[in-house]
């Protein structure tokens, strides 16, 4: 098998350049970047297939060609180029969204990664995956539930019994009240109610 180096420049220049476009912030940018790196890697597994042979269909024959093709590449270009139309197609819709709401295809910041940024990460209240019923300083989670207040400080038994109604009371339902002895399903009181 021949190898092209020339080609292979090619693609390592396309793929280069479709890596630049697509690190840029402009939606248009991405776009063009995505397709041109679709498109050399196409043409890379297109220059890494088998040489060219017999169609690959049974009674279909080449001049000269006494191998098949192998359609393994074929299918694979093929699928890429639906997908590589498919993300084209939706990167330009949020191009457009982007243009119709900003009128500028440029992604801007995020204001609230900013916000994740400029947050203490020596406070464990402020970590994105904390949860309230977990204490506040140490992050571990608590047997206590959701006992500690929107500051961190932990709650008092009254304080607790409020906001657990707060939460529950929503004026559609009565509020929950402990259930009587005659009311309790039948049972041994162990297991569930057969």
């Amino acid at each position: 098998m021949m190898i092209d180096i020339g080609l292979f420049a090619a693609v390592a220049v396309m793929i280069a350049t479709g890596v630049y476009l697509l690190l840029d912030r402009s939606l248009t940018r991405m776009l063009m970047g995505i397709i041109l790196f679709g498109n050399a890697v196409n043409l890379l597994v297109l220059a890494l297939a088998s040489p060219p042979g017999n169609p690959p269909i049974v009674g279909y024959f080449s001049e000269g060609r006494t191998s098949e093709a192998d359609p393994l590449a074929q299918a694979l270009i093929l699928t890429a180029i639906v997908i590589t139309m498919g993300l084209s197609a939706f990167i330009l819709a949020l191009a457009y969204r982007s243009f119709t709401i900003n009128t500028d295809d440029e992604v801007d910041d995020d204001p609230e990664d900013a916000k994740v940024l400029e947050r203490d990460g020596d406070i464990a209240s402020e970590e994105p995956d904390y949860d309230a019923s977990d204490d506040p300083i140490t992050g571990a989670p608590s047997a206590l539930g959701d006992a500690f207040g929107p500051d961190g400080e932990p709650l008092t038994g009254e304080d607790l019994q409020r906001a657990r109604l707060d939460a529950v009371d929503t004026g559609a339902l009565p509020l929950p009240r402990e259930p009587r002895e005659g009311e309790l399903p039948p049972g041994d009181g162990e297991g569930d109610a057969r």
